[in-house]
């Protein structure tokens, strides 16, 4: 399986997945119709499938385009089918998606929405989250509550350490400068930090990350590390009330 990854807009990640024996391409969300056929046509691949992690414009904007032009497959939340235009199929958490890649699982990951999917492929190890986990941080709750945003993270959280994590925005820099105010002593994220500066030094994508790497320094993952709830000044509070106050700075950033 090879795998294209590459900005558009402004810091969306557009993913595509290709099968070089079956000669089967999946896309992960459609952020830009246009700037999708065009790396399509570049790798010569033809788009037969497309997954959707949530309903938000700028994941889904791109579908009608690659619907008429390619014909794919547009597969989605089944709570979130009515907010997701030219949707073909609906899932639910659970839901197996079988494809020439093997088997792609469905994951309710709600929080950022209240209907986001993450899609797992456990044969191959990767684990596509939308805009609920990035790396070195997660999504905003727009539509969600802090347990469920909890709740997906340990999900997530649990998947194998060498699970590869692709996200749908390059937030990694960002995201880092934030977790270095409340972690700044972890010489784990200083060193990642470092990489990250250089990467996009040479205009190159942070991603993927691993499930490993993040438990390592992403503050949304490490609600119980004692070194962040002191800087925190919540020592003797729950895991939820740690993660809450991380969303609240994060967005106050």
């Amino acid at each position: 399986m090879l795998i294209e990854q590459f900005l558009c807009k402004t810091d969306n990640i557009a993913v595509l997945l290709h099968d070089e024996a079956n000669k089967k391409t999946i896309a992960i969300d459609a952020p830009d119709g246009a700037a999708i056929l065009a790396k399509l046509d570049q790798m010569n691949w033809k788009l037969d499938m497309v997954l959707i992690t949530h309903h938000h414009a700028d994941h889904t904007e791109g579908i009608y385009t690659l619907k008429e032009k390619t014909g794919a497959i547009i597969i989605g939340s089944e709570s979130e089918k009515a907010k997701i235009p030219g949707l073909d199929h609906s899932v639910n958490d659970g839901d197996i998606v079988d494809t020439d890649f093997g088997r792609i699982e469905t994951l309710a990951t709600p929080g950022h929405t209240l209907g986001a999917i993450s899609y797992y492929m456990p044969q191959a190890r990767l684990v596509f989250t939308g805009d609920t986990l990035f790396s070195l941080g997660c999504g905003r709750l727009f539509e969600g509550t802090v347990p469920m945003m909890f709740s997906l993270l340990q999900k997530l959280g649990n998947l194998s350490d060498d699970t590869q994590i692709y996200c749908g925005h390059e937030y990694t820099e960002s995201n880092g400068y934030f977790a270095l105010t409340v972690d700044p002593s972890n010489q784990a994220l200083q060193r990642r930090m470092t990489d990250v500066a250089m990467l996009r030094r040479q205009d190159r994508l942070t991603l993927p990350s691993t499930i490993a790497l993040e438990h390592a320094t992403n503050p949304f993952l490490r609600w119980a590390d004692p070194i962040i709830r002191e800087n925190l000044g919540l020592v003797d509070v729950s895991d939820e009330a740690v993660l809450a106050e991380l969303r609240k700075r994060k967005d106050n950033f």
